[in-house]
């Protein structure tokens, strides 16, 4: 576990998980601008692109695989360190693997999360999928069974529902709930 610099408090996490195109980028920007005080936005596309990729398309599926792995787990150890180190932070993320949101129940213990589900629409994910371009049409349809299971969220909102607006104006409501009561402690409780 990473600790805190002394006498520090550590920042507030607003976690968005949601599939591809879900609307997280988005919708992060706009609590950046809606949010009161300031907020660093890091999402695990953001630390992928930092990645070197004519390395990693020579990697075989197993080296691939351990590469990405270590990518997620350092993306979570950034997050949880730039929060302990006082700042606040919305994460964008998608737990589609289990063990992300493990990982991340342990990295961040000591930190207020408000974990955000993200929805949309199924129609819409693969319309976005579309316009796009630079995803592989189906990644999202493909992640929708396993990326929400947890089933526990502070908020959830729904972005081919809802306004970004109103996405965003929901999400800041329930960051100012009760820390005590966040689904990142009852999830911890669970596992």
């Amino acid at each position: 576990m990473i600790a805190a610099p002394n006498d520090v408090v550590p920042g507030q996490v607003i976690l968005l998980n949601g599939v591809s195109s879900s609307g997280k980028t988005s919708l992060a920007r706009q609590l950046l601008c809606d949010l009161d005080r300031p907020f660093f936005h890091i999402g695990v596309d953001m630390i992928g692109a930092m990645r070197s990729e004519p390395q990693t398309d020579r990697l075989d599926q197993a080296a691939l695989q351990q590469a990405l792995y270590r990518t997620r787990a350092g993306f979570h150890r950034a997050v949880a360190g730039m929060a302990l180190a006082g700042n606040d932070i919305v994460m964008d993320h998608v737990f589609s693997e289990p063990w992300r949101l493990q990982d991340c129940l342990v990295v961040m213990t000591g930190i207020d999360v408000v974990l955000v589900g993200v929805h949309c629409s199924a129609d819409e994910l693969l319309r976005r999928e579309k316009q796009r371009g630079d995803r592989t049409v189906g990644t999202a349809a493909a992640q929708l069974a396993s990326t929400h299971i947890h089933g526990i969220y502070d908020c959830e909102i729904d972005t081919s529902a809802q306004s970004l607006t109103d996405c965003s104006a929901e999400i800041r409501r329930c960051a100012r709930g009760p820390v005590a009561a966040r689904a990142f402690g009852r999830l911890r409780g669970e596992l």
